[in-house]
């Protein structure tokens, strides 16, 4: 049978020169095409290393002398037998490499994460591990390495394989005195089924109300700088950034559409968002006016949609935009830049109660310093994450969490043990959905157990 399934290769390091590239092959013929290209010569045993003159299987060339590692399956990474070819990373190696084993029967190369599937297809991890793999590789910032590292060692996994667990003993409970009417069930069986269930809800409800801090700390925290047309906007995202990402003019409307830059602040990662100048009282859909027209309307949808608005008041001038002001909330900084232009801006201006702003200057870099320790002390606020409890970290385990909470507050208000069962299957099979194991088998395993049932 596992002589049919093919045997996958690509290229694992980054592809361009490199002192060293690791080529790796999982499946049924992995130690076959090894043979093969060590020309006979003996090779390592399993999860032992050897250097081996590696051999066009045709011509006998020699392709490359290289460090050889293998695993016998389940043993590997896949649960297949593997091998890792440690190649020098020259482009002429790695070319005929790949070229000798695609021409070898049963070989072809990998498909986009074809060895996390087959991982997860064999047993070796579960979906929010194989996730947390590609969350590891794409990681920029500490956090993110750190959020990655728990999740690929199952803290999701665990935490939900135990919801898991301790709704299915409810759900046999129920299921006892559907089947097995005539057994000696008691009849109160259903309510003992309902505390669990009630904790079980608390227990997600707790766990979605996390201010979506592992979702953002994947993704980046979004923030968003808005405020009047030559403000200094662009001067700050320049500063931040240490680098010139932002077109710098003293021509109002010189920004005209969204400007990101990712960033990361304190370890945490941030993408923030250069907007237009905000004169929505002269929005137009004529000439050129409806360009910059629609870059205010993409500035007032970016900072709403912000998890986090930076409202920059330009300091040089005497009134403060009314356009900004409007958009203060609990969700905002307050920063009054160009303070080089004018010293004593802070007693220039008159803000709303519980309102302090930061004074600024991208020109002399005074009170800048104080201005990214308060910003990442916000960032902070909003990602820090707990070590104790793993957090959600995608959409997609949170609308599985969703789905399985509505399954659950529907069971307890049914009466009916028929109606109570297959809410709870529902909530079940949404938990499954997110490590991607759903196994009747683990009910019939508490049902047999927790009952004498068929004795």
């Amino acid at each position: 049978m596992s002589e049919n399934i093919p045997t996958i290769f690509a290229l694992s390091s980054a592809a361009g020169k490199a002192g060293v590239s690791v080529i790796r092959v999982s499946g049924p013929k992995a130690w076959q095409s090894l043979k093969v290209l060590s020309a006979g010569k003996k090779v390592p045993d399993a999860r032992r290393t050897s250097v081996i003159s590696l051999r066009h299987p045709v011509t006998r060339d020699e392709i490359d002398k290289a460090m050889i590692v293998g695993f016998k399956g389940p043993a590997s990474f896949t649960g297949e037998d593997v091998i890792e070819y440690h190649c020098h990373g020259s482009p002429a190696v790695l070319d005929e490499m790949l070229d000798v084993l695609g021409n070898m029967a049963g070989h072809r190369l990998a498909q986009h994460g074809e060895f996390t599937r087959r991982a997860f297809e064999n047993g070796q991890l579960d979906l929010t591990e194989a996730e947390a793999i590609a969350d590891l590789i794409d990681a920029e910032t500490k956090t993110q390495k750190e959020q990655a590292l728990a999740q690929m060692g199952g803290a999701l996994s665990m935490l939900y394989h135990q919801w898991a667990s301790e709704l299915t003993k409810s759900l046999a409970y129920v299921e006892a005195i559907i089947d097995f009417p005539d057994e000696d069930v008691p009849d109160d069986e259903t309510a003992k089924a309902f505390p669990a269930i009630t904790d079980l809800v608390n227990k997600i409800e707790h766990h979605l109300n996390d201010n979506r801090r592992g979702e953002r700390l994947r993704n980046g925290l979004q923030i968003a700088i808005v405020g009047a047309p030559n403000a200094g906007k662009s001067s700050l995202v320049n500063a931040l950034a240490q680098r010139e990402v932002a077109i710098v003019s003293e021509m109002a409307g010189t920004t005209r559409d969204v400007i990101e830059v990712h960033l990361n602040l304190g370890g945490y990662p941030v993408i923030i968002a250069d907007t237009a100048g905000l004169r929505p009282d002269q929005i137009s859909n004529k000439g050129q006016d409806a360009i910059e027209s629609e870059g205010i309307k993409r500035a007032l949808k970016r900072a709403e949609d912000a998890d986090l608005r930076i409202l920059l008041f330009d300091g040089s001038v005497e009134t403060l935009d009314r356009h900004t002001l409007n958009l203060m909330d609990d969700n905002h900084i307050v920063v009054v830049s160009k303070i080089d232009l004018n010293p004593k801006a802070f007693q220039s201006f008159s803000f709303p109660k519980n309102v302090i702003p930061l004074f600024i200057s991208t020109e002399t870099l005074e009170g800048l310093d104080n201005f990214i320790g308060v910003l990442t002390e916000k960032i902070s606020d909003r990602m820090k994450v707990s070590r104790e409890t793993p957090s959600l970290t995608r959409k997609r385990h949170r609308h599985h969490l969703e789905d399985c909470l509505s399954s659950l507050r529907s069971a307890m208000q049914q009466s009916e043990p028929e109606l109570i069962a297959q809410d709870l299957r529902f909530a079940v099979n949404e938990l499954g959905r997110i490590t991607g194991r759903v196994d009747v088998e683990d009910l019939l395993d508490v049902i047999f157990k927790d009952f004498c049932i068929g004795k």
